[in-house]
């Protein structure tokens, strides 16, 4: 019996977000996001080179797979083999100087079994000065395969570290450089609240933003507990490469009718009438942010060369899941919802006019809570139902819009705390790996901002609802 391995097309830095370890001197992390194709390297190439097609979560996660060069028959021990020779041009060895230095590790799969295996050894010991460090490239591998009668179970691959390339020649002229460059980079009344039942349910201004941001808002929420609900039955098994990506791609399309039937119900329980206008805001809220996004950072992927970029027919495939599974949803979403007939439920009757707001102190602002809401997040909901039952104390009944930043606003704190682990934390460098870190990070913290909102804000209407329901109101 013989089996096949596929190695990795991969490169990826040494501790990757997945992998991270921290230095003992500084507890620097090193993490890095880049993944590239193992021959874009200068290994010797195989004259015929198989590539295997891999599913659309595969590609969105970076992989390309193609055959390797070593030939592993089950149960038939080798010694030892040469693969093949070759002589490093001086270019070649630059190459493999940069690959070293940013710890870049290759990653090779046997039967669906991931390997993993370095490139290389550096000597730094008695050595403070990095112009004198050593650099060597491993040329062997020896792979160990544990298996249970015909089954693999196991695969290690060990690299010989007395066989090596010494690739030290010459660094100062041309890698030194390269690394230098990489481097440098007040108290209300309790009772206040009761005066004001004839205006806390006042439709909000731009009710069609934020009917849509509660829709996109309660999509991304149900998309979580679905991928919740995966992992937990064990779909997201080690070994099942792309699962993630493919579950979430095929889960938002087909949840976007849970968003355009929220949006549009809502939008026309706040009595909105251009109901169409809502569902294209619905639909482009989230995911125009997001292909804006993609468009910016896959061209830098191309100009980098870089496996994350995505393959034009990658990028057709999810152009049509949006136009013929997403789209449709969306639309046949909001046409249930706007048939709903169900109407807003307000426990007490609006005012003709609204009565005027007092002037509140300035941390009585919006912002000023949305910071105090998002500061503890373990927290957000008791501090917000506190400013919200304050707000309504001081008789300020515009509380719509600010239940859902104070909600969202965690989202934001999230990303400023990004910027800090960037600067501080990491140990990121070039153009490609911070785009990527604060492009998509951005799209995340963004998704993070509608589904606490939509949280925040129902917790909060639940909870103004409970408090006026029992007024007796003329």
């Amino acid at each position: 019996m013989t089996m096949r391995g596929w190695f990795a097309v991969v490169l990826h830095l040494l501790c990757t977000v997945i992998s991270v370890r921290s230095d003992s001197s500084d507890h620097k992390y090193t993490v890095g996001d880049e993944t590239y194709r193992y021959f874009d390297l200068p290994f010797c190439s195989p004259a015929h080179m198989k590539e295997k097609k891999e599913a659309l979560g595969e590609v969105l996660n970076g992989d390309r797979l193609v055959s390797a060069p070593y030939k592993l028959d089950f149960l038939q021990d080798k010694d030892s083999q040469i693969v093949c020779k070759k002589t490093l041009s001086k270019k070649e060895v630059v190459q493999f100087r940069k690959a070293i230095i940013k710890d870049y590790y290759l990653q090779m799969y046997y039967d669906d079994l991931p390997i993993w295996g370095f490139l290389r050894k550096v000597e730094k010991e008695g050595k403070s000065d990095p112009n004198e460090y050593k650099y060597y490239l491993f040329k062997h591998l020896h792979f160990e395969i544990f298996y249970n009668l015909d089954r693999v179970i196991e695969i290690n691959a060990r690299t010989d570290p007395n066989a090596h390339v010494d690739l030290t020649e010459d660094k100062e002229n041309d890698f030194v450089k390269y690394a230098h460059d990489e481097e440098t980079a007040d108290d209300q009344e309790e009772t206040g609240w009761k005066y004001i039942h004839g205006d806390v349910f006042r439709y909000p201004k731009y009710k069609s933003f934020f009917a849509a941001a509660l829709g996109s808002g309660t999509q991304l929420f149900t998309l979580t507990v679905f991928i919740f609900i995966l992992a937990l039955v064990g779909v997201f098994y080690p070994y099942n490469h792309g699962a993630l990506f493919t579950a979430l791609v095929v889960i938002y399309a087909l949840t976007s009718g849970i968003a355009g039937f929220t949006a549009s119900a809502f939008y026309c329980q706040l009595e909105g009438t251009n109901w169409v206008r809502n569902l294209l805001l619905t639909g482009s809220l989230f995911c125009g942010p997001l292909f804006l996004t993609f468009c910016f950072l896959n061209t830098v992927a191309i100009s980098y060369s870089a496996t994350a970029a995505l393959p034009f027919g990658t990028i057709v495939v999810i152009f049509l899941i949006w136009a013929l599974v997403t789209s449709p949803l969306l639309v046949l979403g909001g046409i249930a919802g706007k048939n709903s007939k169900s109407e807003f439920q307000a426990p007490c009757r609006t005012t003709k006019y609204p009565r005027e707001i007092p002037q509140l102190p300035w941390y009585r602002g919006t912002l000023p809570q949305m910071a105090m809401a998002g500061f503890l997040p373990f927290s957000a909901i008791y501090i917000e139902l506190y400013y919200i039952f304050a707000s309504l104390a001081a008789e300020d009944h515009e509380w719509w819009w600010r239940s859902f930043l104070c909600g969202g606003s965690t989202g934001l704190f999230i990303y400023s705390y990004c910027l800090y682990y960037y600067y501080a934390r990491s140990d990121m460098t070039g153009f490609m790996q911070t785009s990527f870190f604060f492009g998509y990070m951005a799209c995340i913290c963004y998704g993070f901002f509608l589904v606490l909102g939509t949280v925040g804000f129902r917790a909060a209407l639940s909870f103004v609802r409970h408090i006026y329901h029992s007024i007796k109101c003329e």
